[in-house]
């Protein structure tokens, strides 16, 4: 197995990566993960799960939202973006946090997010 942060992960990383947050990935995360988690048409770029992703390094920006940003760790940021984040639930639901706090921008699935947001771009 090589060490690139930025290969794609599979199962067993995902499961760890789970497992040293707490946090259970919803099915459609997973799916994103294992697809590249290609948002090449947005503006910003996803976290990634394994150690040494510099500043994408989902385990830091996690513990940031977490403790400074007051995200509650029922949500997940696996986008951050200038202080805002983009969170997933352990239900699929997407959020987007702002630095300034919650708002009212969610999506009911990561499919709706991934289709507005990365797609088209709204």
């Amino acid at each position: 197995m090589t060490s690139d942060p930025f290969r794609i992960p599979e199962d067993a990383d995902i499961a760890d990566a789970e497992r040293n947050l707490n946090f259970h990935f919803p099915p459609a995360y997973v799916e994103f993960l294992k697809g590249g988690s290609d948002v090449a048409n947005a503006y910003f770029e996803p976290a990634v799960i394994f150690p040494g992703s510099s500043y994408l390094d989902i385990f830091q920006i996690a513990e940031s939202a977490w403790t400074h940003s007051g995200v509650p760790k029922d949500w997940l940021p696996f986008i951050e973006d200038n202080g805002d984040h983009f969170c997933v639930s352990q239900t699929g639901e997407v959020s987007y946090w702002s630095h300034n706090g919650a708002t009212n921008e969610r999506w009911p699935n990561f499919s709706a997010w991934f289709q507005q947001v990365c797609v088209e771009r709204n």
